[in-house]
């Protein structure tokens, strides 16, 4: 009796944490998206030239950051070739 009570709380836990994580992936992609957007406009529009730099270079590793992080991700990236760093 008492392995069907735990067994049924168990699921009940795993079924609220799943739900949870159904719900944000859907935050994590539009915020990818749009840190992708985000860094194409910026180079679209040669932003940087004002700054008297190039564009941000679009690589695997500058996609990954953007897909990974989003806005802030994008965001870091544009300031790190600011600054020369990237």
């Amino acid at each position: 009796m008492i392995d069907t009570i735990v067994l049924i709380v168990l699921g009940l836990i795993i079924l609220v944490a799943l739900w949870h994580l159904v719900k944000n992936v859907m935050n994590l992609v539009i915020n990818s998206i749009m840190g992708l957007i985000l860094l194409i406009a910026v180079n679209y529009l040669h932003l940087l030239v004002f700054l008297g730099k190039t564009d941000v270079p679009v690589n695997i590793i500058t996609v990954i950051v953007c897909a990974l992080a989003g806005i802030p991700g994008a965001i870091l990236l544009i300031l790190l070739h600011i600054a020369g760093l990237y």
